[in-house]
């Protein structure tokens, strides 16, 4: 292992609260190839009906760091295999909603396609445990996960900066963290920002399924006024939006399953930019936008830091 991925690992730790090493990493599917250290973008593009575009090329795209252009070095479309870890909230508040995060999960473990995709269960209450490392082919949930019962406080936005991490070491495949949860946060000690900040650092998109009741869903007639509000103030709301991921609320099994789908499909159609890192310490703003079509929707990172995490060399 060389020494400037030791010091990145060393600096995310730091970050996450001593959160525990990554796991081992299987082969990879696919690799980048350079001797350049490259920050790395995954991009989901859409048209105005809301549908997933699949067959746009390198010169589609156009990527703004604090609104300067930077010359894409690498573009991948063709990488093979998705890698999902599954984070269930199991802190005590989710005592009746257990059972319907769950079949959640089940929904996105049916869609993963077998011996080529990968997937790893973990839960957190106050701290973030491992239940079944990343395994291909994994379409039940582990035995283990039938006698967990829900105790406890919760630290939301430390696991998912833990969990995120361990995303991080995933290479080779299109990846992302499902965080199944109510939403409710009571004792983590990094803020939403902070967390953005982590996920984004490494590229991992947070997607948050939300089980919540009917009354909590804005979606829904029994819906009250507040359902309408930002969940969170907003904070899980930007945390997703800003790592290139989404929030989706769901109350009944139709939603489970229709926002299972959409994260998949996603993962399966989104696209790989990287650009030279400018090596300047802090915080880097991204956006990544059509440079023909301005109809289409880009949904990406919302920036990078250097200093506190290496970006990525592949």
């Amino acid at each position: 292992m060389t020494l400037w991925k030791l010091t990145r690992m060393a600096a995310v730790a730091a970050l996450v609260l001593n959160a525990a090493p990554a796991f081992a990493q299987a082969p990879p599917v696919a690799t980048f190839k350079s001797s350049i250290d490259l920050v790395r973008i995954t991009a989901v593009v859409r048209d105005q009906k809301g549908r997933l575009i699949q067959d746009l090329k390198v010169g589609d795209f156009e990527v703004l760091e604090g609104g300067v252009p930077r010359t894409i070095k690498d573009f991948r479309s063709d990488l093979a295999g998705v890698s999902v870890g599954l984070l269930f909230d199991v802190s005590g508040s989710m005592e009746s909603a257990l059972v319907n995060a769950r079949e959640s999960a089940v929904h996105v473990l049916s869609w993963l396609m077998d011996g080529l995709d990968e997937a790893a269960i973990f839960t957190f209450d106050t701290e973030l445990a491992e239940i079944s490392p990343f395994t291909v082919g994994l379409k039940t949930l582990p035995a283990a996960m039938e006698s967990v019962r829900p105790f406890g406080e919760t630290s939301l936005r430390d696991a998912i900066a833990q969990a995120a991490e361990r995303l991080g070491h995933r290479e080779g495949r299109r990846r992302a963290l499902v965080v199944l949860t109510d939403g409710r946060d009571t004792s983590s000690r990094l803020t939403a920002a902070q967390v953005t900040s982590i996920a984004s650092a490494i590229d991992v998109p947070v997607y948050i399924i939300g089980i919540v009741p009917s009354i909590d869903n804005p979606t829904e007639d029994a819906a009250t006024p507040s359902a309408n509000k930002p969940w969170q103030a907003g904070s899980l709301d930007a945390l997703a939006t800003q790592t290139g991921g989404q929030v989706f609320k769901a109350s009944t099994p139709g939603q489970r399953s229709l926002a299972a789908r959409q994260i998949v499909d996603e993962l399966r159609h989104q696209y790989l930019i990287a650009f030279e890192s400018s090596g300047n310490p802090g915080w880097h703003p991204l956006l990544v936008r059509p440079t023909r079509d301005k109809a289409l929707t880009v949904r990406a990172r919302a920036g990078y830091t250097v200093g506190q995490s290496r970006p990525h060399s592949f």
